[in-house]
């Protein structure tokens, strides 16, 4: 018990000569101690000079290839269909016999025309010998065109050709159907050369001519360019669309190109002199979709410009606005930038 009363009288002790010291510490003159300010770090960049150049003028629109022509093989009558000469996807030539339908009407005909070129000679024998009226010749002749006409036609509409060459992309009928003229016996269409309907903006109407040169390229032949030119324009806009058609023409000589595809087509319209800036150098102002740069001023200090696009091209942009040529633009290191701030400027 009496060692328990010395530990606690030892504590109090040590307790009571500490809280004196700290009485005189701040009783005593201490100096303050200086805060000590953090250093601002000047971010560093890299800079490009805007440069005036000439660029194309382009645009691009998307169109979708159309055979140049499509012609629906068809008979002027009905009739028992005696044969056909082609399947889908063969490729046909101008005048060729496709489709031969039921001949007993062609025939019938070609032997009346027949007949009536033999009586025929022989009134016009017998007027000259003033044996038969005038009249009575002129009805016969007459009566002779008329059949001959008639023979044509029929020779037309019974034995059917194509009157294009290109690829047959239908045949709704088979061997001995009737022809009941509901449909065409086939469809052909015309792919040397093609076309397309391009659907240009209003804005670009002046700047377009007929005769103009376009390229075009299409998602079912990857890493192939073509080439057309813009042969009719079409009067009117769209009021809905507020775009005008161009028709441009493909020569497809290798037949390449099919009806369907799908196909992006870019129409040049000349060159127009504009500022060029990687595009790197272009920031994206987050929840506006606003374009701005960062230009360098001559006291190194960095402003803030927004800027309207224009073309990307490869790795540049075309600045339509908002900056002159010239101007030094921030085009690394922008992500520490704000409107005003010093910046140091990296050497190349």
């Amino acid at each position: 018990m009496k060692a328990i009363h010395t530990i606690l009288a030892v504590s109090f002790a040590v307790l009571s000569i500490a809280s004196c010291g700290n009485g005189d510490r701040k009783a005593g003159n201490q100096t303050p101690q200086t805060p000590v300010q953090a250093e601002v770090k000047i971010p560093y960049v890299e800079t490009v000079t805007a440069t005036l150049r000439e660029v194309p003028d382009e645009s691009a629109y998307s169109s979708t290839v159309e055979a140049y022509a499509t012609n629906n093989i068809v008979s002027q009558t009905a009739g028992r269909i005696r044969k056909l000469s082609a399947e889908v996807g063969d490729y046909v030539y101008k005048g060729q016999v496709l489709v031969e339908m039921d001949r007993l009407q062609l025939e019938q005909t070609r032997m009346q025309f027949l007949n009536d070129s033999t009586e025929l000679e022989r009134l016009r024998q017998l007027y000259n010998e003033g044996g038969v009226a005038k009249a009575d010749l002129e009805s016969m002749e007459l009566a002779f065109n008329v059949r001959k006409s008639t023979l044509k036609n029929l020779e037309e509409n019974t034995i059917l050709r194509s009157p294009i060459t290109g690829y047959v992309t239908a045949r709704n009928y088979d061997k001995n159907d009737m022809y009941t003229m509901s449909m065409p016996i086939y469809t052909v269409q015309q792919v040397v050369p093609v076309k397309l309907l391009v659907g240009i903006s209003e804005s670009e109407y002046t700047k377009v001519k007929k005769g103009d040169s376009v390229a075009l390229t299409v998602d079912a032949l990857p890493g192939r360019d073509f080439t057309g030119r813009i042969v009719r324009l079409y009067p009117t806009i769209n009021a809905a669309t507020h775009t005008f058609n161009a028709e441009v023409v493909v020569n497809n000589s290798d037949r390449a190109l099919r009806p369907g595809m799908y196909a992006r087509v870019t129409v040049n319209f000349g060159t127009n002199k504009r500022i060029v800036v990687p595009d790197q150098s272009i920031v994206r102002q987050e929840g506006t979709g606003q374009r701005f740069v960062y230009l360098v001023n001559e006291d190194k200090t960095v402003s803030y410009v927004p800027v309207t696009l224009g073309r990307h091209m490869g790795a540049e942009y075309e600045i339509v606005s908002g900056i002159p040529e010239g101007a030094t633009v921030v085009a690394k290191g922008q992500s520490a930038l704000k409107d005003g701030i010093k910046v140091e400027i990296l050497k190349k």
